[in-house]
């Protein structure tokens, strides 16, 4: 697999699914200009939040073409007065009263979140000079997570050359940016929620290899443990679904590794989505794949959510943002 193929499939369904992708960070020059060049490739229905002059004037200086992008004020859209009303009964409950509830959805952020919640928009990218946390936050307020998914979780797909593991080289990582230490429920939850996104995205039948230090009971350790009880909570949720552990990586991808250590797992020696048991391991996972064999790391993805929103580094590219609205568009086109 090459990561052209993958992204030149990735906007062919976007450009079908016609999704409305709301850039909250409206008069962020990087954001401005992928605005325009998403909306002339119609990858999506964009929509800006801020201030129109001050967006039309980074355009200007950015020499964006705005054409066929949504510009919107919050506080002058004729959604705000509805916006606050529906945000006040949601959080009324956590002691927010009308004014602050006004004060907070008068944010471009949490403006752009509930345009996802009630439907005006289809799913949501931030991040260009938000935090990870000012992302997530008003997601997690307003949209939460999906049915039977307890935690937010994110992945990254990795695009190895000259590979035959996993999917020719196509794999998903698991969780490498949100959850450091997450336990066995919330391991059991990212692993879910990784393998749905290798069937939306990668159109791969996820085969689900839960990492550790030790392969079925090769070590003894709290540690494994967890991985082992985050294995069983996984398959009880989903039965139907490919999912082994605990392995150590060799004994995940390596087929000739895996029949000698997990003989009888589906799993062993063929797994295409690698769930970590920590974010130490997860960020050096994927970074050193990344630099080592000179793999492409498309993300990372948030999954978990209700509805699509996906956070950027705040050193993300004019083409990471593009890059992230088109996969934005294809997980709204799934949902």
């Amino acid at each position: 697999m090459q990561v052209h193929e993958l992204m030149n499939a990735f906007r062919a369904t976007a450009r079908r699914a016609k999704k409305r992708i709301v850039l909250p960070e409206g008069t962020e020059p990087r954001t401005v200009k992928a605005a325009g060049l998403i909306a002339e490739g119609n990858l999506a229905q964009v929509i800006l939040i801020g201030d129109e002059d001050a967006i039309r004037a980074v355009a200007a200086q950015q020499k964006a073409d705005l054409k066929g992008v949504e510009i919107i004020n919050p506080v002058k859209s004729g959604r705000y007065e509805a916006y606050v009303e529906a945000f006040y009964e949601m959080r009324r409950s956590k002691g927010i009263n009308r004014e602050q509830a006004a004060n907070t959805v008068a944010d471009p952020v949490y403006f752009a979140t509930m345009m996802v919640q009630m439907g005006d928009a289809d799913g949501l990218v931030s991040g260009a000079e938000h935090s990870t946390a000012d992302t997530i936050r008003p997601a997690l307020q307003i949209i939460k997570t999906a049915p039977g998914i307890k935690i937010v979780s994110s992945a990254f797909i990795m695009v190895v050359p000259d590979c035959t593991f996993g999917d020719d080289g196509l794999f998903i990582f698991a969780d490498c940016a949100v959850n450091p230490n997450p336990n066995a429920e919330e391991m059991a939850a990212i692993a879910l929620s990784s393998a749905k996104n290798a069937k939306v995205l990668c159109n791969m039948e996820p085969r689900v290899a839960m990492l550790s230090f030790s392969t079925m009971g090769s070590a003894k350790h709290e540690l494994a443990d967890k991985v082992k009880q985050a294995t069983a909570i996984a398959k009880e949720l989903a039965p139907d679904l490919m999912i082994d552990g605990e392995f150590q990586v060799d004994a995940a991808i390596v087929p000739s590794v895996g029949q000698k250590k997990a003989p009888n797992s589906p799993v062993a020696g063929r797994a295409n989505v690698l769930v970590f048991p920590d974010l130490q391991s997860g960020n050096a996972g994927y970074k050193l794949v990344e630099r080592l064999a000179r793999a492409a790391a498309i993300g990372p993805v948030l999954q978990g959510l209700n509805k699509p929103v996906n956070d950027l580094s705040r050193g993300c590219s004019v083409e990471d943002i593009v890059n992230v609205v088109t996969i934005t568009a294809v997980q709204a086109a799934a949902s």
